[in-house]
């Protein structure tokens, strides 16, 4: 996502470490830890849901075809009637 490497990490640790002193780094370092487990569940669940959609959408096209595919075989079955109905009539006047 973002490019950063352990240069840039260790130089923001270094400048933090400078800032806010040695005896709040800990506490920083553990808040900071929490916000990024959070971001990365928050993202997570996104995903999931996301996921869930996509097979939900791919369910409902699916179903779709079905109904087409049914649709087409009622017609086949309506063509399928009438020939044997026109074929019964036919032997009939022989």
């Amino acid at each position: 996502m973002f490019d950063i490497g352990f240069w840039e990490f260790a130089l923001i640790g270094v400048i933090t470490l400078i800032i806010v002193g040695p005896e709040r780094m800990p506490a920083i370092a553990r808040s900071a830890g929490k916000y990024v487990g959070k971001v990365k569940r928050f993202i997570a669940n996104i995903q999931d849901d996301i996921g869930e959609e996509l097979k939900a959408d791919e369910l409902k096209e699916h179903l779709n075809i079905m109904d087409k595919e049914s649709n087409i075989l009622e017609v086949f079955d309506d063509t399928k009637d009438a020939l044997d109905k026109i074929k019964n009539d036919t032997e009939q006047q022989k």
